[in-house]
């Protein structure tokens, strides 16, 4: 017990025994500096340095962008982002398909391999509506059907009438054929001559710019407060998938590249909350 007794104050002794440290004058022997430790004020000297090197790194990569060059690191928007954008282009993808139905479609009535009453029966049953599908309602259940879907797309329309857009014309010129859903012409047509540049109504990221076989050189943009235009028929791109682009930036040239059309002109859509709206509500093509 005495021993162990008196090697405690020999520890620490050790740990509290100065040294002194001097720094002198290889060939006159000078002392230059000097300054005294312990191997305690080395132990905590050391921890706190420790100590204060690992708080600083975690404050860096909590708070700064640098967390983002960490390999696997996604940053928190992008994942949204990139769900939001693979959700609008499904979107498109089956108003696209369903276009693309009509057409052949109405080519066969145009050579008159099928009726008009076919045309419709047929068509009326590739509608994306659910209303549309056979599900055999009865008679209250139609009319039922019929005030919700009016209400819905009187309350949509309503509410994008109250927000504040101010979009620019992508090109002047005169409309040769008018918005009507009717008829499944969801844009208008403005008449032009060839090459003439087609601007962006508004700043945002190209997510569809390819040719089809129907629309010719197509290209879509993604619009701020969920916003998407759509202009077809163009003689070239001059934008990719997933440009940004500014407003008032040529995208493309005008011209009449693909199987629906007649001349040359831009076919132009505008789709506010994946409906499509009246363009000349919101955009003069004269001035």
């Amino acid at each position: 017990m005495a021993y162990s007794k008196k090697k405690k104050p020999d520890l620490l002794k050790k740990l509290t025994y100065h040294y002194r440290v001097l720094i002198i004058n290889d060939d006159t022997y000078d002392e230059k500096l000097s300054f005294r430790l312990n191997r305690l004020n080395v132990f905590v000297f050391t921890g706190l340095f420790a100590f204060f090197l690992i708080l600083l790194t975690t404050v860096l990569i909590a708070f700064t962008p640098i967390k983002t060059y960490i390999p696997g690191y996604i940053a928190p928007g992008l994942r949204k982002q990139a769900i939001h954008l693979q959700i609008k282009t499904d979107s498109l993808e089956k108003a696209l398909r369903l276009n693309n139905y009509y057409v052949n479609q109405l080519r066969k009535v145009l050579n008159n391999e099928i009726s008009m009453e076919d045309f419709n029966k047929n068509y009326s049953l590739k509608s994306i509506n659910p209303d549309t599908l056979k599900l055999a309602p009865g008679k209250v259940d139609s009319l039922l059907r019929k005030e919700v879907e009016e209400r819905e797309r009187f309350k949509v329309n309503k509410q994008n009438n109250t927000l504040s857009y101010n979009f620019m014309a992508p090109v002047k010129g005169i409309v040769v054929n008018n918005f009507n859903p009717k008829k499944k012409h969801f844009g208008v047509d403005i008449a032009l001559s060839k090459g003439t540049p087609v601007k962006s109504i508004e700043k945002g990221r190209v997510i569809f710019a390819d040719w089809s076989a129907t629309t010719g050189n197509t290209i879509i943009i993604s619009h701020p407060h969920n916003v998407v235009s759509i202009y077809k028929h163009n003689k070239k791109l001059l934008r990719k998938t997933g440009d940004l682009v500014q407003q008032g930036e040529a995208i493309a040239l005008s011209g009449n590249t693909g199987k629906q059309t007649t001349g040359p002109h831009l076919h132009f859509e505008l789709w506010i909350k994946d409906t499509p709206v009246n363009p000349e509500d919101f955009i003069n093509f004269n001035q």
